[in-house]
């Protein structure tokens, strides 16, 4: 069995699902969606054969404030 998805293209098996996990297995990550960083992280996740989401991970941009400061809202989870 293919240990990721980049596993099982490499052997044909175009129907693969990691195995499911709970996220208190895996890191969730504050890096900001679009960035190089979220990019990174889920290209780890998919080489490591992790689920791409993690119910916790960071799902929304900075905003910038009247005086043009960059802040990260606060968001309820």
């Amino acid at each position: 069995m293919p240990k990721s998805v980049l596993d099982a293209i490499k052997i044909g098996l175009w129907d693969f699902e990691p195995k499911e996990m709970s996220a208190a297995e895996y890191e969730r990550t504050d890096a900001m969606p679009g960035t190089k960083a979220k990019l990174s992280v889920l290209a780890d996740r998919v080489r490591c054969g992790l689920p791409l989401w993690h119910p916790d991970d960071r799902d929304e941009l900075d905003e910038v404030s009247p005086a043009g400061e960059s802040f990260k809202p606060n968001k309820p989870r």
